[in-house]
This record gives structure tokens, sequence and C-alpha cells, in this order.
């Protein structure tokens, strides 16, 4: 049993007097509680690397965690016979010591003879993911905490293929990493030293350039199919996408394209938000204004490091928020109404759509003959999916899950965030030139597939305390025998636990239930909560079927919150 108060004192001890996380940690000396949190485990390798808050101690993001992951990164990349001359790339986006932690790895992955390429500003994570790909890398690293708070930062690792690590290369790299204590003794190679020895090679406006051509050949409309006057918002939310979406923009003569000023610099404080999350609708309170000012037909935000993607649509004098089940409908409908119409949608295509997203997709999907498959949430899980497909002799059509990310191309491994902007805002100016907007076009959508609704709620619980607690609701809903929930009976428990069919294991549960609804419950994998998701689809409109997943989320909250 790791004890917190033992390991807080080996860190003062092992860390040298006037060292800034010594003096951190000799600040909270007689605090039990904040002792506990930073000490109770090891911050966790898992579904995306590295993430947590920065600061002193285990469970903490600080030079020690991420030199010990690097270097078991590294070990990993030499012992697999890997040519270690291909390289790593690092990005970072714009938080607190996201650049120092960057130039830090690659110190050590340089001191190993490993090869590291790195961008000298600010990239978002689909050019990362493009980059590793494009340079024949071994694998990539983006110091990013994503959409998290401020407080947070992280460390995304990818792979040869350009998506997140997962499976045996997960496994392997954190053997290796625990192979290492926080304070064995590093090797770190100066940047001036590995640059004269070809180490250390500076990325910039090739790389950049080659993204941004990819991301133009997404198009799916000549330009004079497009009205490019129409008003559009954007906000990178102080990240990682304000340059290349408004070169993008630029590019492709959109005339109304208007960036928020105060949220278009670099800010790791993000003063003007409560938490840079684009999923959140408090996030587009200055692109609303905005919208007001330049009579917008959409708004769009990125996150952080630009990967997720999330819009608000006009509809008469209001912005409504689209959830990512409803705006990867719209991307779905348009991208096949689109391929059909120029006769360019394979007969073999394949969309990928993570497990607990929803089925508006799927229909749509099914309607144009694509064939959906799915993959655990994440999408390393996704996009891990791309290579079996195609060799099965399938064409890449989409993938997206409904936390607002999605891959519109496969040369992109993961979210693509800038992709997605540019086909929302092309999409907005043709269907404007027909004299529709996107809301009005969504609902067109729901006339003729059912009204879908959904709903999400989430348990934030923090700390050990915390953790404990999502493991007891999770194991109340898996080991109680429940028939109903309300007055809808339980046709069927899915428990991904095991695994499901193709589906690797993961703790997931699934419930569905009668009159098609459904819901899913999982405990994140990046964030101290668990969250549920709640279906539900009536052909006869919306009232129905907001009701129904309105009750049903009422009746499962209810009885999650009875686990003590």
């Amino acid at each position: 049993m790791r004890d917190p108060f033992e390991e807080y004192k080996i860190w003062l001890s092992s860390l040298s007097h006037g060292d800034p996380m010594r003096e951190e940690l000799l600040s909270i000396e007689g605090n039990d509680e904040e002792i506990i949190d930073r000490f109770y485990q090891e911050i966790v390798f898992g579904t995306a690397g590295l993430r947590g808050i920065t600061g002193a101690g285990s469970n903490r993001m600080n030079d020690l965690t991420v030199a010990k992951a690097t270097r078991g990164i590294g070990d990993y990349i030499l012992k697999s016979g890997l040519d270690k001359s291909r390289g790593v790339v690092f990005a970072y986006d714009c938080r607190y010591h996201s650049k120092e932690f960057s130039y830090l790895a690659a110190g050590i992955l340089n001191a190993m003879g490993i090869k590291v390429y790195i961008f000298p500003s600010l990239r978002p994570t689909p050019e990362l993911s493009f980059a590793i790909r494009e340079l024949n890398a071994v694998s990539g690293v983006n110091m990013t905490a994503s959409h998290n708070p401020k407080e947070y930062n992280g460390y995304k690792v990818y792979w040869e293929d350009g998506a997140q690590i997962s499976g045996s290369v997960s496994d392997g790299i954190l053997k290796e990493i625990q192979k290492y204590s926080f304070f064995d003794s590093v090797d770190i190679l100066s940047e001036e030293e590995a640059a004269k020895k070809g180490l250390l090679v500076t990325l910039g406006e090739d790389m950049d350039r080659k993204y941004l051509d990819y991301v133009m050949t997404l198009r799916q409309r000549d330009d004079d199919e497009i009205d490019r006057k129409v008003s559009i918002v954007y906000t990178p939310l102080n990240g990682a996408g304000s340059i290349p979406l408004s070169r993008i923009m630029k590019e492709r003569g959109f005339e109304n394209f208007h960036m928020v000023k105060e949220q278009e610099d670099p800010d790791p404080e993000f003063t003007t938000v409560p938490f840079p999350n684009p999923e959140e609708p408090k996030a587009f309170a200055l692109a609303e204004e905005y919208g007001e000012r330049y009579d917008a037909e959409v708004l769009i935000a990125t996150d952080p490091d630009s990967d997720r993607m999330a819009i608000e649509v006009r509809d008469g004098n209001r912005y409504i928020p689209l959830n990512g089940n409803q705006t990867g409908g719209l991307i779905i409908n348009y991208l096949a109404e689109s391929k059909k119409e120029k006769g360019l949608l394979p007969e073999r295509s394949a969309m990928i759509k993570s497990i607990v997203t929803g089925d508006l997709g799927r229909r749509i999907c099914e309607d144009y003959g694509i064939k959906v498959f799915e993959a655990l949430t994440g999408f390393k899980n996704i996009c891990g999916r791309i290579p079996e497909l195609q060799e099965k002799g399938f064409d890449y059509f989409f993938g997206y899950e409904e936390s607002i990310g999605c891959a519109p191309g496969e040369k992109v491994r993961d979210k693509d965030g800038v992709a997605a902007g540019m086909l929302i805002s092309e999409m907005a100016g043709y269907y404007r030139r027909k004299g529709l907007g996107l809301y009005e076009k969504l609902l067109e959508i729901y006339g003729k597939y059912g009204y879908f609704s959904d709903r999400q709620k989430s348990f934030v619980l923090k700390g050990k305390e915390g953790q404990e607690r999502i493991g007891r609701i999770m194991d109340v809903f898996r080991d109680s025998d429940i028939g109903s929930f309300g007055s809808f009976r339980v046709l069927e428990k899915r428990d991904f636990l095991k695994g499901y069919e193709d589906i690797p294991a993961s703790n997931v549960l699934i419930f569905y239930l009668e009159r098609g609804l459904w819901f899913a419950m999982r405990p994140s994998g990046t964030e101290p909560k668990i969250k549920f998701y709640f279906y539900a689809v009536d052909d006869a409109g919306r009232d129905r079927a907001e009701e129904a997943a309105r009750t049903l989320e009422e009746a499962v909250i209810s009885r999650a919150e009875a686990v003590e």
C-alpha cells in the first residue's frame, strides 16, 4: 500500500535546497489532504499519456514526471529495434511549462541518441499527427492538456501511425517507465549540442504549408458553389488554432471571417473563460457578442490544442449550441450528400464512431450505403481502426465521437479541429446559397431520419476518495440485477470490461431499454469524473424524444447518487 506521507518525505529529502518544487512542498507541510492528493499515486500513464495538475508531487505534471515518462518512451523505442534516426516529433500548446517540458524531453531523447523534430512555437495536435506520418517518424508528443482547466498540463504520446498510443505499445512503454524512480540521474543533451549533431531539427513553415495543403484537399465544394460572404465568428480560445484556420479561411476567400480578438493570442491563464472547453456553452460568451455584432451565421470554437471543435448556430435572434452528435450528423450528411452528388463516394466506404456516440450518424451512413464500425472512446481507438479497415478493402469516410471531435480525413489520425472548422464554414456558405441556415438543415435531417435527443451528466469526484466512489458506482450498476430505470424496462446490459465482439476490454457499461432508449456510463480517462450518456429517438417529433431522454437521465442519476 502506497503511503503518501512517506512519499512526501522522500521527495523533500531528495530535492535540493532552493529547488522550487521543494519550496512548494514545504509550503503544504501539515496539510494532510493536499499531501495525500499529491502523493497517493503516481500520475497515471494511460489514455492520453500523462495528464494532471502541474506542481510538485508524484501525482502532478512536473520536470520529474516528464523526465521519467520520456526515459521510458526512449527505452521502448530503442528496445523495439526501430530506427532512432527516424525521430520523434514534438509540439506544444500555450499552457504554463508546455515549451519547457518539450525541450526537456527532447534533450533526454537526444542524449539517448534519438533524433527529435520540434516546432518552435505552438502548433495544433492535428498538425503533429500529420507531421509524424509525413516525416516517417517513430513517435510524437504534444505537451498539452487539451480542454482541461488552466491548472493542468499533459503529455500526449503518438506512435508511427500518427495515432495516440494504445495496446501493446502503451503497455510496453509503461513497463519501461516503471523501471525508473523519479530521482534517478538522467542525461540531457543541450539544444546547441543536439543541433550540432543533427539530433534536434526545428520544423516550421514548410511543414505548416504541407498540413494546410492537406486540409484544403478535404474541400467538398468548389468556390462558386459557396456564398463566401457568409458571416463566421471564430475563437481559438487562446490556443493553437488561430493561425492555421485564419490562413485557410483567407486562402479560401471567406470575406466575413471574424476572430474573437480577446481570445486570439496565447494565454495560459485563459482569462476570458472559466476553462477552455468549447463543449461548454460558457466558452462561447464572447463569440456570441461578436456574432451579434457581425450578424454571424455560425460561431466556431476550438480548444487550446485545436483538436476539439464546437459550434453554435443561429436560430432567429439566438445562438443554439450543438453537441458532438449533432455537429457530427451535420458534417456526415454534408460529406455523404456532396460526395454522392459528385460521384466521389466509394462503394465500400467506412465510418467509425465511438460506442458512446449517438446513432444519428449511423442512420445517415446506412442511408448512403456507408458501413459503420465502432470503437472505444478516444481517437487512439477510432483512428486505430483505420489500418484494419483499409486492409479489408474499405475506404475511410469519417470518424467522430460525441465529445465534439472528428477526423474528416485519414492523414490525420486524431481529432482535427482545423479541418472540421473549414468544413463547417464551407457548409454554412453552401447552405446559405440555398437559403438555409445550419439549424434549419439540422431540422431537415431530423425530419428525414427521426428526432434524436441526447443528454449528458458527469460527476466530478476528485482525489483518492472520489476515485474510489467512481469505482463503487460502476460496481453497483455492473453487479446489480436492475430490471428498469423509471418506467423503461431494461432489455440488455452490455458490459465491456472483458471486451465485446471486436471491441477491446474497457470499463464501460451500456444499457438498452424499450422504445429505443439507451444509456452508457464510464469513468473518464483524462479527468476525475464518471460520465453518463443518454439517448432517445422518436420519429414523431422532438418533444417525445426529449422527454424520454430527460426521464431516463433522472432515473439513472438518482440511482447513481444513492451510491455513497
